[in-house]
This record gives C-alpha cells, structure tokens and sequence, in this order.
C-alpha cells in the first residue's frame, strides 16, 4: 500500500466520523454565529430542529430599538448548521413590530 492510498484512507475515515453537537449546543451556536455575522443584538432562539444533515435554529433578533421598546423592529432568522455545528447558512424569515403577535 502507498502513503497516497493510506491517506487517501484517513481522509475517508475523518470524512465518515463527525462528532455530533446537542441540541442546547447547537442552538447556542445558532445564535452566537448569526449574531457574529449580523452584529444585530440577540433576542431568543425560538425554534430548533434536528435535520438529516445538522439543526436548523430559529433565532430572534433585535434589528431596530425604538421608543417604546414594545415597538421595536425584530427579524425571525433561520440559521442552518451541520453536524457539528458549524454555520451553513441564514437567512431572515420575517420582520415584526414587537408586540404585534400572530393574527390567527
């Protein structure tokens, strides 16, 4: 066997073995990156699921302040990750008036 095939092996092993996060990781990360990336200020993860390839996490931003604070502007987001947490992508879902809930 060459060095190329054996390498060829690891890299197909470490390729096949990804270390999962948990669910409260995974949200913690979701929020944490989409904040990284938007420096918009953190308001709740409102949502979390598990998806064939890693979590999709809802999380709620506060995009605008305003007076008085039950009128502020907040962006829903959906943030993709991997496996291990890692960011996928995001992208913004909704943009509300805090305050004004769902009709229906």
């Amino acid at each position: 066997m060459t060095d190329d095939a054996t390498a060829g092996g690891r890299e197909q092993a470490d390729e096949e073995y990804l270390e999962p996060v948990s669910a409260a990781e995974a949200a913690r990360a979701g929020l944490r990156q989409l904040v990284e990336l938007t420096g918009r200020e953190p308001s709740v993860t409102t949502s979390l699921e598990a998806t064939q390839d890693g979590w999709l996490v809802g999380v709620e931003v506060v995009e605008a302040r305003r007076i008085p604070n039950s009128t502020d502007l907040l962006g829903l987001y959906e943030v993709e990750l991997d496996i291990e947490g890692s960011l996928l992508g995001y992208r913004r879902v909704r943009r509300y008036q805090r305050g004004k809930g769902e009709v229906g």
